[in-house]
């Protein structure tokens, strides 16, 4: 565990299967709130239907093929402002965003994507998964194989976006893309890597846990 976090209550949602835009608004909503002292420390844990994010540097955006052709195999594609090129998303990956106060947490940026990477590498090792950080690329990789990946904004050291790890997701998705601006870059997933397909319900619990005990938490 990250030692130098501070203690604080945390209020972790578990949004299901939920549209990417619908949560986009839903975090630039919290993010505001937090802000303002409104509401506690949050976390999202959702599942998103196929869809491709751009980040906000443009030189790591990279599509393969177009957003007609994207468009006719129902996958949609969302410009957004948070850090990291294009990444994937997909039923079976699971996510989740923080919105988190950083200043009253006592962390840095780097600090932070430490400890989301911390994490992923904890919810992994409960799936038989060991993953590793790779300096200068912000995520979660086995071998060479990149598992989870981490994009954040946190104007004000508020926090929003987060990390995505796959756990049963099918990876075809990322054939569409450059992961992250990362040319060459295979993307695995816990089913790839065992062999076994493990119940999304059970990991977001997990996850919960695992949360909790980074962030502390005093709120359900």
């Amino acid at each position: 565990m990250i030692e130098e976090i501070k203690k604080c209550p945390l209020k972790v949602r578990d949004c299901g299967l939920a549209d990417y835009r619908q949560i986009l608004e839903l975090q630039h909503a919290l993010h505001q709130e937090k802000q303002q002292g409104d509401i506690t420390n949050t976390v999202l844990i959702v599942e998103h239907p196929a869809v491709i994010t751009l980040g906000a540097r443009q030189s790591n955006n990279k599509l393969l093929i177009g957003r007609e052709e994207l468009a006719s195999r129902h996958i949609d594609v969302v410009d957004i402002r948070r850090g990291g090129g294009t990444t994937a998303h997909n039923p079976g990956q699971l996510v989740f965003y923080p919105i988190l106060d950083l200043n009253q947490m006592g962390l840095g940026i780097s600090e932070y994507i430490r400890a989301l990477e911390a994490i992923g590498a904890e919810l992994l090792k409960t799936l038989g998964v060991h993953s590793i950080r790779q300096k200068g690329s912000p995520g979660l990789w086995i071998g060479g194989r990149k598992i989870a990946s981490i994009g954040v904004r946190a104007p004000r050291l508020v926090t929003s976006h987060g990390m995505a790890i796959n756990i049963n997701n099918d990876l075809s998705i990322f054939d569409f893309i450059v992961p992250c601006g990362l040319e060459n870059v295979e993307m695995t997933s816990v089913l790839r890597e065992t062999g076994k397909r493990n119940s999304m319900n059970r990991i977001k619990k997990n996850l919960a846990g695992i949360l909790t005990e980074y962030f502390s938490t005093s709120e359900k």
